[in-house]
């Protein structure tokens, strides 16, 4: 049993420490605050959480078994994608246009944060069918499925609370680096830019 926890632990540190469109969105929204960004940490771990319970529940196997769902699924996500790209270049631009850099009011509510968390976590369709070949692998021989699976759903998104939580101290200790105009406004384009390719990529995949 502690083999299996130490190994679904590592795995999970893998899997987080892959960049990804939550990762650009967590330190995008920590440039504003520590506040948005573990709000942000928190609306994408509770969609980490919702994806597990679904695979637990069998359900994410009809989503992959379904060309038309999983398109679907795919073109909602690359718009969301897309949409956080467009908005973040766009206030890289207003800052660039404000006298006095604009970034205290580039900061979301702790709701908006969470909000964008989790919305960019439930519209990507890899990651609900990511939990469903994930987690079966760790569930113990003998164990009841539904229970194991989502108490390792929730162990998993408790983690990642963790992990990313680093993250969003990290970039508020930088702060007085990463808060100049300059540094700020590149981060924020870079931010942009990765979140449309990201879109686009999931978009224009088979």
């Amino acid at each position: 049993m502690l083999s299996t926890l130490v190994a679904f632990l590592g795995a999970c540190t893998l899997i987080a420490a892959s960049p990804g469109p939550s990762t650009v969105l967590i330190i995008k929204r920590s440039l504003g605050s520590r506040r948005s960004g573990f709000m942000t940490v928190l609306g994408n771990e509770t969609g980490v959480f919702l994806w597990g319970a679904v695979a637990a529940l069998g359900l994410t196997a009809l989503l992959a078994a379904s060309e038309m769902a999983y398109g679907i699924m795919r073109v909602v996500g690359a718009v969301v994608l897309v949409g956080f790209g467009v908005q973040t270049l766009w206030q890289a631009r207003r800052s660039k246009e404000s006298a006095d850099g604009g970034w205290e009011s580039a900061e979301k509510s702790a709701w908006a944060s969470y909000r964008g968390g989790l919305l960019l976590n439930l519209a990507n369709p890899k990651a609900a069918v990511f939990a469903m070949s994930f987690l079966p692998q760790f569930v113990p021989e003998g164990a009841p499925h539904l229970p194991a699976m989502l108490g390792l759903a929730a162990l998993w998104a408790v983690y990642e609370v963790g992990y990313y939580g680093v993250y969003v101290w990290f970039v508020g200790r930088m702060k007085s680096v990463l808060s100049r105009t300059g540094v700020r406004r590149r981060l924020e384009q870079v931010s942009g830019g990765v979140l449309l390719l990201l879109g686009a990529r999931l978009a224009l995949e088979g």
